[in-house]
C-alpha cells in the first residue's frame, strides 16, 4: 500500500494534476475571502468555504478521473493486480494519495482565519470546525470519483459522470423542493431507491435472482405501508434529499453547529464507495 501511495504521489507531482488542483482551489478561496472577508468586512471565514464548495463539481472529477480509468486504458491494471498486495490495499493507497493532494492546499488555507484574526474578530472555532467538515466533504466526494473512475477506461466519460453526480448532489435539495411532496411522490422515490439497491446487490453478489427478490420484497413493503399509512410519505423527498446531500450537511457547520452525525455520515460514504471500488476491481481481477 505504501508503494502504491508513493507511486501515485510521484505521478501527481511530476505532472500538472496536483498543481492545477491546488492552484484553482487556492484561487477560489482567495476570491471568496476577498468578497466576504475583505470587501464586505465579514468575520465569518466559513462563508468563504460555502462559496468555494461549488467548485468541487469540477475540481473533484478532474482530480479523480484518471486514478483507475487510466490504469485500465493504458493496460497497466494487470500489473497492479500482480503486485503482492490486496485489491483493498491498492484502492486505499490510491485514495490516500488523492487525499494528500487535497490536503496540501487546505493546510495553506488554514492560515487564512489566523491572519484575519490579527486584524479583527474572527470566529476561529467555527472557521476551523467548518474547515474540518470541508475536508471530510471533499474526501467523501473523492471516494465517489474514485468509484466512478473504476467503472470505465474513458477519462472523459468518468469525469462527465462524476460531474453529473456531484452537481445533482449539490442541487438535489433545491430540485426536491420543486417536485411534488405528496405521499404518491414519496412512494415513487422509495421505489426508485429500492431498484437502485437491487442493482447494487446484483453488482456486489453477481446474483440476479437475489437482486430481483430483494427489490420485489422492498416494493411490496413500500406499497403495503403506503396503503396502510400514506401520510408517512408526505414531504419524504425533500427530507430524504436533505439527509443524503453532502453539501447540505456541510452548511450545518457553516451555520455554527458542529454536527458529529454529519462527520459519521461522511466517513460512511467514504467506506461505502471505497468498498464498491474494491468490488469493481475484484470483479475484473478474477474474470
Amino acid at each position: 500500500m505504501i508503494a502504491v501511495l508513493k507511486h501515485e504521489l510521484s505521478s501527481y507531482f511530476h505532472s500538472l494534476t496536483a498543481y492545477i488542483f491546488g492552484a484553482f482551489l487556492l484561487a477560489f478561496v482567495g476570491i471568496g475571502a476577498m468578497i466576504y472577508n475583505i470587501q464586505q468586512a465579514v468575520a465569518n471565514f466559513e462563508y468563504v468555504l460555502s462559496f468555494v464548495s461549488l467548485i468541487f463539481v469540477v475540481l473533484i472529477p478532474v482530480l479523480t478521473m484518471r486514478v483507475l480509468a487510466e490504469e485500465r486504458k493504458q493496460k497497466t491494471e494487470q500489473l497492479l493486480f500482480s503486485l503482492p498486495i490486496t485489491t483493498t490495499q491498492i484502492v486505499i493507497g490510491k485514495y490516500l494519495a488523492l487525499l494528500v493532494v487535497y490536503l496540501i492546499p487546505l493546510c495553506m488555507i488554514a492560515i487564512y482565519p489566523w491572519i484575519f484574526a490579527q486584524y479583527g474578530e474572527v470566529y476561529l472555532l467555527t472557521s476551523y470546525g467548518s474547515m474540518a467538515a470541508f475536508f471530510c466533504m471533499g474526501a467523501a466526494l473523492i471516494s465517489i470519483g474514485v468509484f466512478i473512475s473504476s467503472l470505465t477506461e474513458n477519462l472523459g466519460f468518468a469525469a462527465g459522470i462524476a460531474i453529473s453526480v456531484i452537481l445533482f448532489n449539490y442541487y438535489s435539495v433545491s430540485l426536491a423542493e420543486h417536485v411534488s411532496s405528496t405521499a404518491f411522490g414519496g412512494v415513487i422515490v422509495l421505489c426508485i431507491i429500492d431498484g437502485i439497491l437491487g442493482v447494487i446487490i446484483c453488482f456486489l453478489t453477481k446474483n440476479e435472482k437475489l437482486a430481483y427478490m430483494v427489490s420485489f420484497i422492498l416494493f411490496v413493503i413500500t406499497g403495503a405501508v403506503y396503503f396502510i399509512k400514506p401520510e408517512i410519505f408526505e414531504g419524504l423527498l425533500p427530507k430524504l434529499m436533505k439527509n443524503l446531500s453532502l453539501f447540505e450537511r456541510f452548511y450545518t457547520f457553516v451555520s455554527g453547529v458542529f454536527d458529529l452525525t454529519s462527520i459519521v455520515y461522511y466517513f460512511t460514504v467514504i467506506v461505502f464507495f471505497l468498498f464498491l471500488t474494491v468490488q469493481s476491481l475484484e470483479k475484473r481481477r478474477y474474470n
